[in-house]
C-alpha cells in the first residue's frame, strides 16, 4: 500500500565544524484510515469516533504532525471478521480487529470464549486481556503472524444473555431450538439439546424475524441497540460471563515508520478508548435491560443450579481448544492458565475451572 505523507521541512542545521548535517525534524499530515465491520451504533465503534481519535489528535498537538482521518465503518470496506485482513493488505492502516471472527488466525485472544462462566466484570475482562497481550509470547505472535502491532483498546463484552422468542425455564426447553451465536460461542450450546448457529449482530434481528434461529447468545449493550427484543422477548440472564472480542491494531510495517511520537499517540490513546468505553458499557447495561423490560421484554435470571448444570453438562470446550493450539504449535496450555489465574487473582470465582480438569 501507498501510505501518503505530505512532509513540509521545519528545521534543517549543519554542523559547520564538521560539515555534518544534523537530524531533521518534519511535520506530516498523514492520510489514516480506521474500519470496523459493525457500524457506529454499536459503543465500541462509536468510541473510535469520540475518544480514540481526539485523543490522538489533541496528543500530537504541537508535535508538527497531524492526520486527516477515514472512518469506514459498518462494511464499508470490511465486513465483521474482515477487519484483521483489511489492515494487514493495508487497505486501512489501522482496524478494529474482531478476533471473535477471525479464530484461525488470532486464536490465542478467543480464550475468553471458550472459558465461559468465570467472571462477568467486563472491565476487568478489557484490562487484563490488553495486559495479558503485552505479556504472552503466543498471543503476541498471533498479531505479528499477520503483519500487525496490537495497540490495546479492549473490547470487553459484558455478561452474555440468552434472547429467545420462547420461555426458558429450564435447560430442557432449549432442546431442539435453533441459537445463533457468535463464533465460539456456539461451543456454550453443546449438551443442552439446542442447535447452535454461527452468526453476529449485523444478522441477528432479521434472522429471528425469519425463523432462521429461535434465538440468540447476546449482550444487553448491543441487544437494544439492534432491537433484539422485539423479535425475541424472552431475556434469559444464564451468567455465560464477560469475554474479549478484539481491540484496535495497525499495520505492521506502516507504525514501524512512524515518528516514535506518533506511535505513542496511538497507544496512549488505545488505552485512553478503553477505559472511556468500559465506563459507558458498565453504566448502560442495567438502564437498557431495563428499557428493553419497559418495552414488553421478560428478563430473568438463573439460579446458582441452574448455571452449575449448565456448565457441568458442557464439554471441556477450553481443554479441546487447547488442543487444537498445542497441534498448531501455540502452547495453549500456557494460554489458558495464564488467563484463569489472571482472573482468579482479581477475584473471579469460575463456576467451573477449566483449566484444573
Amino acid at each position: 500500500m501507498k501510505h501518503i505523507f505530505k512532509k513540509g521541512l521545519m528545521v534543517a542545521a549543519v554542523a559547520t565544524a564538521g560539515l555534518t548535517a544534523a537530524p531533521m525534524a518534519f511535520a506530516e499530515t498523514m492520510n489514516v484510515t480506521v474500519v470496523a465491520g459493525h457500524p457506529p451504533v454499536f459503543r465500541w465503534v462509536k468510541h473510535t469516533s469520540q475518544t480514540f481519535i481526539p485523543a490522538v489528535n489533541a496528543a500530537l498537538e504541537g508535535t508538527g504532525h497531524t492526520i486527516n482521518w477515514s472512518e469506514q465503518y459498518g462494511g464499508s470496506l470490511a465486513k465483521v471478521g474482515e477487519e484483521l485482513e483489511a489492515v494487514e493488505e493495508g487497505l486501512a492502516e489501522i482496524g478494529l480487529v474482531s478476533s471473535l471472527f477471525d479464530p484461525a488466525k488470532l486464536a490465542p485472544q478467543n480464550v475468553t470464549y471458550f472459558t465461559p462462566f468465570v467472571v462477568s466484570d467486563s472491565t476487568l475482562v478489557g484490562e487484563w486481556m490488553d495486559k495479558l497481550q503485552a505479556s504472552n509470547a503466543d498471543m503476541q505472535a498471533a498479531w505479528d503472524a499477520n503483519g500487525l502491532v496490537y495497540l490495546g483498546g479492549a473490547i470487553g463484552i459484558d455478561d452474555y444473555l440468552l434472547m429467545t422468542n420462547f420461555p426458558i425455564t429450564s435447560i430442557a426447553d432449549l432442546d431442539g431450538h435453533k441459537i445463533g451465536a457468535p463464533g465460539p460461542a456456539v461451543n456454550w450450546l453443546k449438551g443442552t439439546g439446542a442447535v447452535g448457529v454461527s452468526g453476529n449482530l449485523t444478522t441477528y434481528y432479521n434472522e429471528i424475524k425469519t425463523g432462521v434461529y429461535d434465538g440468540v447468545i447476546v449482550f444487553a449493550s448491543a441487544a437494544l441497540p439492534g432491537k433484539l427484543h422485539e423479535v425475541a422477548p424472552y431475556i434469559t440472564k444464564v451468567g455465560f460471563g464477560a469475554q474479549y472480542a478484539g481491540g484496535i491494531a495497525v499495520n505492521k510495517d506502516w507504525f514501524e515508520g512512524l515518528d516514535p511520537v506518533v506511535q505513542q499517540a496511538l497507544r496512549d490513546a488505545a488505552e485512553a478508548d478503553r477505559v472511556a468505553y468500559h465506563a459507558d458499557l458498565d453504566a448502560s447495561v442495567t438502564k437498557f435491560l431495563g428499557i428493553m423490560e419497559s418495552q414488553g421484554a421478560t428478563v430473568t435470571e438463573v439460579d446458582d443450579a441452574f448455571r452449575k448444570e449448565w456448565a457441568d453438562g458442557m464439554d471441556n470446550v477450553a481443554k479441546l481448544w487447547v488442543e487444537k493450539l498445542n497441534a498448531a504449535g501455540v502452547d495453549g496450555n500456557a494460554v489458558l492458565v495464564d488467563y484463569m489465574d489472571t482472573m482468579r487473582a482479581a477475584g473471579a470465582t469460575p463456576v467451573r475451572d477449566w483449566d484444573k480438569e
